[in-house]
């Protein structure tokens, strides 16, 4: 399989160049990513409505990938409570070499065929899951035999790839490939193949979380207070959905400890709920 992530940059040279011909070409290529998810759509609706299909009826998300790509994914899973009000272990990020590969490179992490399904299985993973393997080549070894494992015990698997025809996207149930090109460094995928599937990602959990009732309108109803920017943005919103002033916002937001609760708190107390 040729794979584009591989392929030859269409700039050479690059230490001749200025810094500014290496941020303009570099921000040529980027503008790119967009382009590329875009003829991805209906490949990413199909994967945010499984995603939905599986955090309704109680299921949770898995995201696994090594490297770049399974940074991405920790990323992606551990905004959700914050952003969103949802369990810890709703949404998760799972990397070839445990945790400490996020801040530091394992060597040959990636290419173990068991320990991606173990790093499943210590999750106590179940049917009523879904898991999405996350790997720029779509040749990554431990993602691959972690998804194959899944689909032998009947779990539901997408992937996220950067190359057409990847043996990750042949394997799984939903597959997502959204090809870039040619790096501007050869092979440095954590450029725009990185974006791209971090575009993808915020979609995926984005729209699921709103679909599953986590925003109203479109506010983060139920974020979690965790510092005081926070509690200035939670106020706000309950200033703007109702008739309340700073104060009065402050002092709701105090006593029933969110957005969502306070604004529900304030109509049923005036007589006039609004339906959150």
């Amino acid at each position: 399989m040729k794979k584009t992530t591989e392929s030859t940059s269409k700039y050479n040279q690059l230490e001749n160049m200025s810094v500014q011909e290496l941020l303009t070409n570099i921000n040529k290529e980027d503008e790119l990513v967009p382009k590329a998810v875009a003829k991805s759509m209906p490949a990413i609706e199909k994967v945010v409505v499984a995603i939905i299909k599986c955090l309704s009826q109680g299921g949770r998300l898995f995201y696994i990938g090594a490297g770049t790509s399974g940074r991405l994914g920790i990323v992606d899973a551990s905004e959700c409570p914050p952003t969103f009000g949802v369990p810890q272990g709703m949404v998760n990020g799972i990397i070839a070499g445990g945790d400490s590969a996020i801040r530091k490179a394992v060597e040959f992490a990636e290419d173990s065929l068991e320990q991606g399904w173990l790093d499943l299985q210590a999750h106590k993973i179940t049917k009523k899951d879904i898991v999405i393997g996350i790997a720029a080549s779509g040749s990554t070894p431990y993602v691959i035999a972690a998804v194959k494992k899944c689909k032998e015990n009947g779990i539901v698997t997408g992937c996220i790839v950067c190359n057409d025809n990847s043996e990750l996207a042949l394997e799984v149930d939903l597959p997502i490939a959204v090809v870039v090109g040619p790096e501007f460094v050869t092979g440095s995928t954590r450029m725009k193949s990185g974006t791209a599937q971090k575009l993808v990602l915020n979609m995926l959990s984005t729209a699921a979380m709103i679909k599953i009732g986590r925003v109203k309108g479109n506010k983060m109803v139920d974020m979690q207070l965790s510092n005081n920017k926070l509690v200035d943005r939670g106020v706000k919103m309950i200033m703007d959905e109702t008739n309340a002033d700073y104060a009065s916002a402050d002092a709701l937001l105090k006593e029933y400890g969110s957005v969502r609760k306070a604004i529900e708190a304030y109509y049923k107390n005036y007589d006039f709920y609004a339906g959150y």
